[in-house]
């Protein structure tokens, strides 16, 4: 039984009422003899640029904070909604003073640098590329512009990453260039290199290539701790493919790289090295978390909210898990990769509103949707002002300028809301494969590298006294879709896995 679908990329202008009516703007969907890959300006090199231009819009709304903003009173970098952590970061964590990050105590505070290791090493890289003569000022603003410089690359691999993850679906990659939530955010911290790391990691795991996958995401994961969250959905993929040989590969992979960048300084600087890990179990309940709401209207500073978040992640990562398992399809990579990282977010004690980065690209893989992706980012891009907004009241003193508590609370409900509506339609694409835009024209997952098309090995449900038995492969792409009728096909092994 072969595919329904054809080779030609896929056009959003044909198949997303969003994308259309937003292509009248440029002359409306392309003709059926569009030809695609063809002259210099190629989808992948369009989105790319396309995604440096965002990144520099993003630059240009720091410019009051450049300016003066981040200098002179801390109000104005919130009124204006531009303050970013990397100008304050750079005397603060001791790298205007050539201070070795780990090695060095730092003075105040905050002992040693709370970043993870990867993510230090380039921020002392960026420190290297600051010129150290002048005033402070401007070599902060040096330092940020340095540091914006690296981030844009990364911005420009991440959106390459995605456009080349699913090879028929290029211009799924223009949700994540286009997105306004992450041009806002790409500046004000250095996740973009975790973000970076792990849309690359992604894209060789669909090119069936589990060993680099593997070192990526130890890498990313050197650089942020949230990337090693897609250990877990594919180990579940891979168990119900029964392909836990490249699961291994994966694994070993990303244990070996994560080793090779902590390991020489878990041995030289351990009290350095532990800082991040024990600041995240130290920090207390914080901005952007539902935990901060109960906190507020409670009075209760939820000194156990560590043990709640840890335990309500848990319980919802076993959800995923027997989902996984008892799908009537196996669920695509990015999907599950999307719901592990939104459900880490949403239970954590703290959202800060870059952390917005972690989810875009797994967004655009897993639910290229221009709907539901822009009422996400509507959310998050409320978040955004709300959260600057808060931080300009509670800096006013008297004044009482910028939004109460009350306000930033409901602010942060919108957050959760638009994420949470993204994650139910994620379930949704899940429960009934025909609604997935990524599977409607027969492809069964461009991102599961080898997974892609596999038959099921092990999952916990029974099959349908009617279902048929999975063909024989012989090479072949099972055929998947909606039929003229309406009804789902049904001849994936999806639908008749073994006996749990």
């Amino acid at each position: 039984m072969t595919s329904v679908r054809d080779e030609q990329p896929v056009r959003p202008t044909l198949q997303d009422d969003v994308a259309a009516a937003a292509g009248e703007v440029i002359g409306g969907p392309a003709g059926r003899r569009a030809r695609y890959g063809t002259g210099w300006w190629t989808p992948v090199r369009i989105i790319a640029l396309l995604a440096i231009g965002m990144f520099a819009l993003g630059m240009v709304q720091k410019l009051p904070c450049y300016d003066g903003g981040w200098f002179h009173g801390a109000g104005t970098q919130y009124t204006h909604a531009c303050y970013s952590d990397i100008p304050h970061l750079y005397n603060a964590r001791g790298f205007a003073a050539d201070l070795i990050p780990y090695f060095d105590r730092l003075p105040g505070d905050m002992e040693y640098l709370e970043y993870p290791v990867l993510t230090g090493v380039f921020m002392e890289v960026a420190s290297w590329l600051t010129p150290h003569d002048g005033t402070i000022q401007h070599r902060e603003q040096i330092y940020w512009l340095v540091n914006a410089g690296m981030l844009m690359i990364c911005a420009a691999v991440i959106a390459v990453s995605v456009a080349r993850t699913h090879r028929r679906r290029p211009w799924d990659a223009l949700l994540v260039a286009l997105a306004p939530a992450f041009a806002l955010t790409a500046t004000i911290n250095w996740d973009l290199l975790a973000v970076a790391l792990t849309a690359t990691a992604m894209l060789m795991w669909s090119r069936g290539r589990p060993l680099p996958a593997g070192v990526l995401i130890g890498l990313a994961t050197a650089a942020k701790l949230y990337p090693v969250l897609l250990l877990g959905p594919l180990f579940l993929l891979c168990l119900r493919a029964g392909r836990m040989r490249a699961y291994g590969g994966v694994l070993g992979g990303a244990v070996v790289a994560w080793l090779v960048v902590n390991a020489p300084v878990m041995a030289l600087a351990p009290e350095g090295w532990k800082k991040f890990y024990t600041f995240s179990q130290e920090r207390p309940v914080d901005f952007g978390s539902f935990w901060l709401i109960i906190s507020q209207r409670t009075g209760d500073p939820l000194e156990g909210a560590n043990s709640w978040a840890t335990a309500l992640t848990l319980l919802s990562f076993a959800g995923i898990a027997v989902l996984t398992l008892r799908a009537p399809r196996r669920p695509r990579f990015a999907q599950l990769a999307f719901l592990v990282v939104a459900v880490f977010i949403l239970f954590n004690k703290v959202y800060s509103p870059q952390y917005v980065l972690w989810l875009v690209p797994l967004a655009a893989l897993a639910r290229p949707r221009w709907r539901d992706f822009l009422i996400w980012q509507a959310c998050e891009a409320v978040y955004f002002l709300g959260i600057w907004m808060y931080l300009a009241y509670t800096s006013s003193g008297d004044a009482h300028r910028g939004l109460p508590a009350e306000g930033y609370q409901l602010v942060i409900l919108v957050h959760l809301l638009g994420t949470l509506y993204l994650c139910a339609v994620v379930v949704r694409d899940i429960l009934f494969p025909e609604r997935d835009p990524v599977r409607r024209d027969g492809s069964d997952d461009p991102s599961g590298g080898l997974l892609d098309g596999a038959p099921d090995a092990f999952v916990l449900r029974r099959p349908a006294p009617h279902a048929e038995q999975p063909p024989s492969f012989g090479g072949q792409r099972l055929q998947w879709g909606v039929e003229a009728g309406g009804t789902a096909q049904r001849g994936d092994p999806g639908l008749s896995g073994v006996p749990g």
